[in-house]
């Protein structure tokens, strides 16, 4: 990491409006700035992404599942809560940022939705550790609400349990949707089949820190927060076959570029079996300056100003041509995060 880096180098001005309360009226219906080799930027819709494509491309995405993970309700002594469960450890237990006028301590009971009772047993971090009386999956999928980002203000709906969900979601996990691949429906992902274009899949379960801002000034003092992945044997055999081919390996979203590229660490230190899948969790901060090992362009949403994301995204593109993709964003009106429209990055 270039220790010089500071973060009102990632500062930007959005007008509120054009923060994406809703999804578009269909998955593929959003807007797509293309940012080419050459710095150049193009106004295009999304169902332009397939003719973006080379024949040698290989798309990867990530097929975490969004759970139903806010639960609400009150102390035993009184006192509203909202639980978002992060992590579920077993069967019972799971690591949650609890909301409330005074923060539990442990041994602390809180009556949730269902009249569930969980037990505060601790704290690992900002993460309390709660004890569920019942199976967590079970309560979360019984009681839970889909975790709509902050940004987003209204209650969420049926609309949104849809919605904020790939169509391609499989593995249960993430509290974030994979917000890039939610401009894909089925029609599209069969006719990029049709055209030829490889895919794989990748596992990073997005955790709630994907919208926590970054608190310290110097970027080099940043502590990353961890997320869990699974980058699958077959996975890193079709990268290998795909960059012997000449072609390119295109992250679908951040979370994709993540998990990607901490496999990729993870095989240059030597701390796998080759032939294994690629699994754990990553702290890993990718910040300009930082060598891509093994993406060279990535489709993404517009990020939140002083996010990690939008620190990604300058690393893979540069500083200022990313500045100057936002900022024509903003004057062209783009509709920005979770909901908003999409990029197509392509590193020089």
């Amino acid at each position: 990491m270039n220790s010089e880096l500071v973060l009102s180098q990632f500062d930007y001005e959005l007008p509120p409006e054009l923060i994406a309360q809703h999804p578009a009226a269909t998955r593929t219906a959003s807007r797509l700035l293309h940012l080419d080799r050459q710095g150049t930027l193009h106004d295009r819709q999304f169902t332009d992404f397939p003719d973006l494509l080379q024949p040698d491309d290989l798309l990867v995405f990530n097929d975490t599942r969004v759970i139903k993970a806010r639960l609400t309700g009150h102390k035993e002594t009184g006192g509203k809560v909202e639980v978002l469960a992060e992590r579920v450890v077993s069967e019972h237990t799971a690591l949650a940022h609890v909301r409330s006028s005074k923060a539990p301590r442990a041994g602390a009971v809180l009556i949730l939705a269902g009249d569930v009772r969980a037990t505060v047993t601790g704290r690992d971090g900002e993460l309390f550790v709660l004890q569920f009386e019942q199976a967590v999956t079970d309560v979360l999928d019984r009681h839970g609400a889909t975790p709509l980002p902050p940004y987003i203000t209204h209650v969420p709906d049926q609309m949104d349990e849809q919605r904020y969900q790939t169509v391609y979601a499989r593995q249960p996990g993430a509290v974030a949707a994979p917000t890039a691949g939610l401009h894909f429906d089925a029609a599209m992902l069969d006719r990029l089949e049709q055209a030829g274009i490889a895919s794989a899949r990748v596992t990073l379960h997005v955790g709630a820190g994907t919208f926590q801002p970054v608190r310290v000034q110097r970027l080099s003092d940043h502590v990353m927060h961890a997320e869990r992945y699974c980058v699958p044997a077959e996975t890193v055999m079709r990268i290998r076959t795909t960059r012997q081919a000449g072609g390119r390996v295109i992250a679908i979203g951040t979370t994709s570029a993540r998990a990607l590229e901490s496999a990729a660490a993870q095989l240059e230190s030597r701390d796998h079996d080759a032939g294994d899948d690629i699994t754990g969790d990553t702290r890993l901060f990718i910040t300009p300056g930082y060598p891509f090992r093994w993406v060279d362009a990535m489709l993404t949403n517009f990020h939140l100003p002083q996010s990690t994301l939008l620190m990604m995204v300058s690393a893979l593109a540069g500083m200022d041509p990313i500045r100057r993709a936002y900022q024509h964003a903003i004057e062209s009106r783009y509709r920005f995060f979770s909901y908003g429209d999409a990029m197509f990055i392509e590193a020089p």
